[in-house]
């Protein structure tokens, strides 16, 4: 797992990790442990929208690859 201390909201460095908010984006060795300075920070963070790919262009992938994907 990996593990960020820098609050990606605030930019600031999370100081202490043991009683800090956190995230886990992820699973396995390539999990990303985010911490954050305040619950707040947290939850803006958790309210930023994904962007989702547009249909279109998943499809014009899949007919160059020749694999159906999912996204």
């Amino acid at each position: 797992m990996r593990i960020e201390t820098t609050d990606p909201i605030t930019g600031n460095d999370v100081k202490d990790v043991a009683h800090a908010p956190f995230v886990v984006e992820g699973s396995g060795p390539n999990a990303l442990k985010i911490y954050f300075e305040t619950e707040d920070s947290k939850q803006a963070y958790l309210a930023i929208d994904l962007e989702q790919p547009d249909e279109g262009l998943v499809n014009a992938y899949n007919k160059t690859t020749g694999k159906s994907m999912e996204m």
